[in-house]
């Protein structure tokens, strides 16, 4: 009988799969979310558990799910520093402006302060500064207006502290109306810049 001989790094990764174990997973769900079933990733081995207020936890650690072995703030624990670096969810701004001119209206000069304060929350945010216009005036002189708009916001928006780099600027002249109206019709809600923070 021979000896089988088996090359040393061949052994020690037969070795090292023996004592690897499947890696954890956890699911979770809120208690606001109605629920969630998970099931076995095994077809040959069905299984499954059911996420719902009262089971909020389940885990996936081989071949079957199952009711997880912490509760839902013990998990919250564990992934504070992975939910902390979740980016916020984008938001949109709208400021409006005077007719024919990049002038913002009294109302929207009241709130660029308070969208700078939202913006500054992020650490380091994307913006995108989308200028419009009505239908009155030529197509031209609309395209070089929302240009001049959306430099205008992303000028205030540089002298209060946000990066150049982060601010993107274009215009759109009257393609992209709020409320479609015919030609030449002045509309004031179609006069704005449109912010997209990310």
């Amino acid at each position: 009988m021979k000896p089988i001989i088996i090359p040393a790094a061949l052994g020690f990764l037969l070795i090292l799969t023996g004592c690897s174990t499947p890696p954890r997973e956890y699911y979770a769900i809120s208690g606001d979310r109605g629920a969630m079933t998970v099931t076995s990733r095994d077809a040959s081995k069905p299984g499954k558990t059911t996420l719902d207020a009262a089971n909020p936890v389940a885990m996936h650690d081989g071949d079957q799910p199952r009711a997880g072995d912490i509760s839902a703030d013990q998990l919250r624990g564990r992934m504070a520093k992975a939910l902390a670096a979740q980016p916020l969810p984008p938001k949109r701004f709208t400021l409006y402006f005077i007719e024919g001119s990049d002038t913002l209206t009294a109302e929207s000069k009241a709130v660029v302060t308070s969208i700078f304060d939202e913006i500054k929350q992020r650490p380091d945010p994307d913006l995108i500064v989308i200028g419009h216009t009505d239908r009155v005036g030529s197509v031209a002189d609309n395209d070089q207006l929302s240009i001049k708009r959306a430099s205008t916001v992303r000028q205030q928006l540089i002298k209060l502290g946000i990066d150049a780099e982060n601010i993107q600027a274009s215009g759109r002249g009257e393609r992209s109306p709020l409320v479609p109206t015919a030609d030449e019709v002045a509309e004031p809600r179609n006069r704005r810049v449109e912010i997209l923070v990310r």
